[in-house]
């Protein structure tokens, strides 16, 4: 859960209210009803409530946050290190004046009192905000999962192969994104390649 809470806490910082979501929800899929699955539920209303209200969708922001407050109200304010607290006088404050996120900024997810960026994340949390951030952003998802897929093979073996480097520039190199994709891209199809030739030799 740690890699997830870490890259969903950093896209959300970054401004990626919408995206952050996706870092959290299949390990929110995952949990058994407890702590941990309030406090992811309550982190993706959280940054849907920021969404819709950005969007001026006013009446969706409020039932967010109202939805989000429940999740987290019975959490302890600095649950798995994550300002919880915070994030309540937020909602309350958002729910009662949704406009608010017009004249003030959004508040920011920290973790162990430090508000994760996306170039301070380690390599399994980098990875996973990195092949969320793809998608957002309009590249290839299915190249950016397998590329995530192939990072991760690296990581269990103790190794930041040449996925997880690539996928580590991309979530940091924004000038360079497109050109960083683009090789990403080569990698993969290689990769991909080299798994359909050897594909049912044994079998």
């Amino acid at each position: 859960m740690d890699a997830a809470l870490r890259a969903g806490i950093a896209i959300h910082n970054a401004g990626y209210y919408h995206a952050a979501h996706d870092a959290w929800e299949d390990e929110w899929l995952e949990l058994e009803d407890g702590p941990d699955e309030r406090l992811l539920h309550g982190l993706i209303q959280f940054t849907a409530a920021v969404h819709h209200a950005r969007e001026r969708n006013w009446a969706g922001a409020v039932g967010l946050c109202e939805s989000s407050a429940g999740y987290l109200a019975d959490l302890p304010g600095d649950y798995r290190g994550v300002n919880v607290d915070a994030v309540r006088e937020y909602l309350d404050a958002l729910g009662a004046d949704p406009e608010l996120v017009e004249r003030a900024p959004v508040q920011r997810l920290e973790l162990d009192g430090a508000a994760l960026e996306l170039d301070s994340l380690g390599a399994p949390s980098a990875v996973a905000a990195a092949a969320v951030l793809g998608e957002e952003l309009g590249y290839d998802e299915a190249t950016f999962e397998d590329a995530a897929r192939y990072a991760e093979r690296g990581l269990a073996d103790g190794e930041l192969n040449e996925f997880g480097v690539l996928l580590c520039d991309f979530l940091t190199e924004d000038a360079q994104r497109a050109l960083i994709a683009t090789r990403l891209g080569q990698h993969v199809q290689r990769r991909r390649r080299r798994e359909a030739d050897v594909s049912g030799l044994f079998d």
